[in-house]
């Protein structure tokens, strides 16, 4: 069950293409057996503590998945993914310059299909230095054609002080919506929460799956009550939790929170806490996204029903 990287193909037909926009909806739900009333409910949103924007729960992540540069066989797939994204409710899209050419084919592609509007672009810093620091947001718009980026983060803290200190004049001249800063480790939840501490951020990135449970501890509360949206990375673990359920039947009682994929029971997990914001797990294939979508949708398990699925993950 883990999924793979797709080879080369041509853009989906409009047929298969709307096939799968439904089922991020109403078809894709009839399909599976969710109650059409699930998926005609549209897509569960959550708003940003700082201004009250609501953002749908699952997004898309690009590291590895989008750094495909000037191919176009591999972009055509990358292309749908957007679309099933956009057209299936879901909003967030995350970058970064570390992934590659991640950015330029992001930008490429929404403009192509003429849907940059329609998303909310995430994207970091990544270097040392306020010069440096500044080319490379300067070039991040450029590669994403848009003069704002809705969310600039710190990735990995990297020299974060001094980033940080641009990002408050840029946000007050309006070329950067919201500030953020993130890591990919649990080793780093402490830093992340003493720079959350000190700096008035709008959104913290970390790692949370239902088997890298540690932010459960304290950040995430922390985030509550410092009204810091929440965005996941790393829902799946790099894909890596799909090779320990491969053979294996969903519970029965995934069916009580609307739940038809393994796929969708990890990432329902992790957005039924009350302090997660948006999801990002990363693909390249459009029936994924559509299936990581149909997640944002239906009911959410409950606190009683989440202490069950962690339960069962563990005994796996």
């Amino acid at each position: 069950m883990k999924r793979k990287k797709p080879s080369k193909k041509a853009d989906l037909s409009r047929a298969d293409f709307l096939k799968l926009v439904g089922g991020a909806g109403i078809a894709l739900a009839a399909a599976h057996g969710t109650p059409a009333r699930a998926a005609a409910a549209g897509p569960i949103a959550r708003k940003i503590p700082k201004t009250g924007e609501p953002l749908p729960v699952i997004g898309l992540g690009t590291w590895q998945t989008f750094d495909v540069g000037n191919d176009a066989g591999e972009r055509a797939p990358r292309r749908d993914v957007l679309r099933v994204l956009i057209e299936g409710g879901g909003k967030v899209v995350d970058s970064s310059p570390m992934y590659g050419s991640a950015e330029a084919v992001v930008g490429d592609l929404l403009a192509d299909i003429g849907r940059r509007r329609d998303v909310f672009i995430a994207t970091k810093v990544w270097t040392s230095g306020k010069d440096s620091g500044i080319r490379q947001m300067q070039a991040s718009a450029a590669k994403f054609k848009s003069p704002v980026i809705d969310l600039m983060q710190v990735h990995n803290l990297k020299d974060a002080a001094t980033h940080l200190a641009t990002l408050k004049t840029w946000k007050a001249e309006g070329r950067v919506r919201y500030v953020g800063i993130t890591h990919y480790t649990s080793s780093a939840l402490a830093d992340l929460m003493r720079v959350m501490e000190r700096e008035p951020v709008d959104f913290v990135q970390l790692a949370y799956s239902i088997g890298i449970r540690e932010p459960e501890q304290r950040i995430l509360a922390m985030a509550q009550d410092k009204g810091v949206a929440v965005l996941v990375n790393r829902p799946f673990e790099a894909g890596d939790m799909f090779g320990r359920v491969r053979g294996k039947q969903l519970p029965a009682w995934a069916a009580e929170f609307d739940c038809q994929s393994w796929g969708q029971f990890f990432l329902k997990y992790v957005v039924a806490h009350p302090a997660v914001t948006c999801a990002i797990p990363g693909t390249s294939k459009p029936s994924h996204m559509a299936d990581n979508l149909g997640a944002g949708r239906g009911r959410l398990p409950d606190p009683a029903m989440r202490r069950k699925m962690a339960e069962f993950w563990d005994r796996l």
